[in-house]
């Protein structure tokens, strides 16, 4: 999940800014597929930060709700395999973006940002093209996010109530039970995971639908700054679902803080 959202950072938020900024310096690639070939790693790359997110929502749900599974799944070679699978997909799926745009940069932030003409881009190809690359990343992405936390969020809250009865509690849980305590902040995070993946791509989602409505001569004026602040909240959801994970995480918490302290340290025996 880390390198793929690092990679989205690096394709989208580095090597997207530098045909805006340096025009002139840039311009033979121009005269090459340079955008083709950036269209097709940098949506990739989106894919797979996505759909990383998926399999590790799913990783997490066969580990707390599929006892027998998890002795299978949850294995480094399983883990190898699946987000091998995911990456080749992500980037068979994306190679027909190298065919429909031009090899030209638009020269602008937004989310189509190689030059289209104008007849492809009102063509019914291009609109079957492009709804089904939004089905697949975010939508189904988010449907199955949901499912796997609600499922998971299901089994804890049963896991509770059993535990709550064999530990003879009648009402409430017992504020000394570390495992009870675990089990909310786990609950905690999943509702977390999922409210920040729709909050992060539904404005995106609308803006690329309202500009489809256009294209199909339905207008409906929205102020420039709308799609802006929508591409801006989705290129941030390829980054946040990896800090999420992290720092909820006692031991990674642990770590980072051992990593303030150690040149603390080291500076304070130097001078001793």
């Amino acid at each position: 999940m880390a390198t793929a959202d690092l990679l989205v950072v690096i394709f989208d938020l580095i090597l997207r800014q530098i045909p805006i900024v340096y025009r002139v310096e840039v311009a033979f690639i121009w005269r090459m597929k340079v955008c083709n070939i950036h269209a097709v790693l940098l949506y990739a790359a989106t894919d797979c930060s996505v759909w990383f997110t998926v399999t590790f929502s799913f990783d997490r749900f066969v580990a707390i709700c599929c006892q027998k599974l998890k002795t299978k799944y949850c294995t480094e070679k399983t883990a190898a395999v699946v987000l091998g699978t995911v990456t080749v997909l992500s980037c068979l799926k994306n190679i027909f973006w190298y065919f429909l745009y031009t090899h030209f940069y638009s020269l602008s932030n937004s989310p189509w940002f190689c030059r289209v003409e104008v007849v492809i881009s009102r063509s019914l190809a291009w609109a079957v093209v492009e709804f089904m690359h939004y089905i697949l990343t975010p939508f189904i992405p988010f449907v199955l996010i949901l499912l796997f936390n609600a499922l998971t969020v299901r089994n804890i809250i049963v896991a509770s109530r059993v535990r709550r009865r064999l530990r003879g509690g009648s009402s409430g849980e017992s504020p000394s039970d570390p495992e009870m305590a675990n089990r909310r902040k786990s609950m905690i995070l999943l509702f977390v995971i999922s409210a920040n993946f729709i909050l992060l791509w539904v404005v995106f989602m609308v803006c690329s639908i309202l500009r489809r409505l256009d294209y199909l001569w339905i207008t409906v004026a929205l102020p420039t700054f709308v799609p802006e602040i929508g591409f801006m909240l989705q290129l941030l959801s390829c980054c946040t679902n990896t800090f999420i994970y992290a720092v909820t995480q006692r031991k990674f918490r642990q770590e980072l803080w051992n990593g303030v302290k150690y040149p603390l340290t080291l500076m304070v025996k130097l001078i001793r």
